[in-house]
């Protein structure tokens, strides 16, 4: 079993909150999370919605069902009963004793009609992803504490491309697969999920259009999000497609990076980016291997974007430092591909370069990002392929990739 960062924060969460709603998409360890809680005599009972059994007593009669639980219990895939909802709302309201449930789901509960509400203010939520780099190496990441430190420790780097790390991504089944058999795990896998899982979270009148849009969108990783440029690609009415788009993200295949809004005098761009949330998955879908990979630097640089990226937003639910993850880009054409708001509205920039060198106008972005911010720049660091920590100008740093879970 992996070890999971996000462990502790529930663990603290279940102290305090009578509900903990834990989501994430299918296969990302949830359910053994859950399971490793209750061995430990943090939870009394595992119960499983996948069960057909417990699944038709909690659509039946969910008050009765709620009501029969005997001590501290976990439900896992809770949004196959969404009217499990609105009674467990009335129950934590009578007995506000913290830890008294932990929910898991693998599509994203909040999503459907009225859960949110239900559930407002009486839980703690938490997002599970594939495994961090740091989960897959047994250590715990300290990349974004010390980005927002006063001095940033040297990190030694490999100097090389990460492309196992990119194509076997943070799946736990699929990690542990030899890489000439991933390819099978990841097929079944988005067969599994974009049937047996959206026929239960929506009406989809063309089902084969859904993996289709996913590996569309596994082509354009870290992009901006174009409706209408994906409309033509997709031959989806913009209706259709961002009700498809919807559905990706609610079962947590692609995530939005938002953009960061401040007022810098300036005209930036309010389109989100698109990541997807597991690189192995959205390479299997785009037909990418490693050569491939190798013969196109600049396709590289794209996937490497969103990989780190999503280190970062994996990191940030786990963080010793509260950090909000966006990025930047002006319509005069000024970007960071990260920008980080930490601790009393500090703001870390973060470029990421497929290059075991750099080059002054890798700087430019960064340098903007300072002069507009002033004294709310804490710092500024290019991710790049090289061996060497390099400080550039003040508050600029050249760093290893390795330091995002080295460090």
């Amino acid at each position: 079993m992996f070890p999971r960062h996000l462990a502790d924060r529930i663990k603290q969460a279940l102290e305090d909150r009578p509900v903990v709603l834990l989501l994430g998409g299918r296969q990302v360890g949830k359910s053994t999370l859950a399971q490793a809680l209750v061995a430990e005599g943090r939870l009394d009972r595992y119960l499983t919605l996948d069960d057909l059994t417990l699944l038709a007593a909690a659509q039946l009669d969910p008050q009765g069902f709620l009501s029969g639980l005997q001590g501290r219990v976990v439900l896992d895939e809770v949004q196959r009963a969404p009217g499990l909802f609105l009674p467990l709302k009335a129950l934590v309201d009578r007995d506000r004793r913290p830890g008294r449930f932990l929910l898991t789901g693998s599509a994203n509960v909040l999503a459907l009609p009225r859960a949110a509400e239900h559930l407002v203010g009486r839980m703690a939520l938490f997002t599970l992803w594939p495994l961090s780099q740091g989960e897959l190496e047994g250590r715990k990441e300290g990349f974004l504490s010390a980005l927002f430190a006063e001095e940033v420790p040297p990190v030694q780097g490999e100097g090389r491309w990460p492309l196992e790390r990119l194509l076997r991504g943070g799946y736990p089944e699929a990690v542990r697969l030899p890489p000439e058999r991933r390819g099978a795990w990841f097929r079944d896998y988005l067969a599994t999920v974009l049937a047996r899982e959206v026929r239960e979270l929506s009406q989809v009148e063309r089902l084969g259009e859904l993996p289709r849009l996913y590996a569309l969108l596994a082509t354009r990783p870290a992009q901006l999000l174009n409706w209408a440029e994906l409309s033509r690609a997709s031959s989806l009415p913009a209706t259709t497609l961002k009700r498809y788009f919807a559905l990706l993200e609610a079962l947590y295949l692609v995530r939005t990076l938002p953009p960061w809004q401040a007022n810098l005098g300036k005209r930036l761009t309010k389109s989100p980016k698109v990541l997807p949330t597991d690189p192995g998955l959205a390479l299997h879908a785009a037909g990418l291997d490693g050569a491939r990979l190798e013969g196109d630097p600049i396709l590289l640089g794209k996937y490497l974007e969103a990989f780190v990226a999503m280190e970062v937003v994996k990191q940030a639910g786990y963080a010793g430092v509260a950090v909000e993850v966006f990025h930047y880009r002006s319509h005069s054409g000024e970007e960071v591909d990260l920008v980080l708001e930490g601790p009393g509205g500090k703001v870390v920039g973060v470029e990421v370069k497929a290059r075991g060198s750099l080059r002054p106008e890798d700087l430019r972005g960064l340098k903007s990002l300072a002069q507009a911010l002033g004294p709310r720049f804490h710092r500024g660091v290019v991710l790049y392929l090289g061996r060497e920590t390099v400080p550039f100008a003040k508050d600029l740093y050249a760093l290893p990739l390795e330091a995002l879970w080295r460090l």
